[in-house]
C-alpha cells in the first residue's frame, strides 16, 4: 500500500471472545457504499471487458455521488 498510495496501513488484530455472528465495527460503512454503487446499472453487472474502464466507472460513479452529498 505504502507504494501505490504513500501511506501504512496497520492492521490491528481483534481478539473474539463472543461466539457466533458478530458484526463488525464500521462494516456499516462498506456496505453503505456498495448500496450506492449498486444504484448505477453499469456497476451492477461486470459488462466492461477492460479492468481500467470498470474503474473509471466506479470513480466516476463515486465522485457524481460525493458532489451530490457536497452540495445538499
Amino acid at each position: 500500500m505504502q507504494q501505490v498510495c504513500g501511506e501504512t496501513v496497520k492492521v490491528d488484530a481483534i481478539e473474539r471472545q463472543s461466539k457466533g455472528f458478530e458484526v463488525l465495527p464500521k462494516r456499516w460503512i462498506v456496505e453503505r457504499s456498495f448500496g450506492w454503487m449498486n444504484r448505477y446499472r453499469r456497476l451492477n453487472k461486470d459488462y466492461e471487458i477492460y479492468t481500467e474502464n470498470s474503474e473509471a466507472m466506479i470513480f466516476g460513479s463515486f465522485i457524481r455521488l460525493m458532489v451530490r452529498r457536497l452540495a445538499a
